[in-house]
């Protein structure tokens, strides 16, 4: 597009459909909890989409390793996935894909971590506000 104003007003219009979809996140009553499979580690499947995250509430226990496999589905919007809870031996921070991504930590502390995206475009709500975030519960 060599025309500035018509490349503004195409990235505001994929930014109007995008706001248009945040009422499609997951119900909040969606609860994941996880066991501990024969190779001793919490597996985890959580996928995102337009300003979703399902399940939004994962309960995995401490001082267990734990693989999350984290996608979102196809779209042109980018996604991150963000758990800093650096008291508990967690810190995540990762691009997201419709490739599912293996991000493993052991949780060292009893406790509910947020996890969220951190994007935002321009002057517009960031995902998190649009509510693509979750909990994760750390419990003995």
């Amino acid at each position: 597009m060599r025309n500035p104003a018509t490349f503004f007003l195409f990235i505001l219009g994929i930014a109007g459909y995008a706001g248009c979809r945040a009422d499609t996140y997951a119900p909040d009553g969606m609860v994941y909890q996880s066991i501990i499979a024969a190779d001793g580690v919490q597996h985890v499947r959580i996928e995102g989409g337009n300003y979703f995250f399902k399940p939004r509430r994962v309960i995995v226990k401490a001082n267990v390793p734990v693989e999350l496999t984290v996608k979102v589905e196809n779209g042109v919007i980018p996604h991150t996935l963000v758990i800093q809870a650096p008291e508990a031996g967690i810190a995540v921070d990762e691009k997201l894909s419709s490739n599912a991504k293996a991000i493993r930590f052991t949780p060292t502390a009893v406790g509910k971590y947020p996890f969220f995206c951190k994007n935002k475009f321009l002057f517009f709500k960031s995902h998190r506000e649009k509510g693509m975030e979750g909990v994760l519960e750390v419990v003995e």
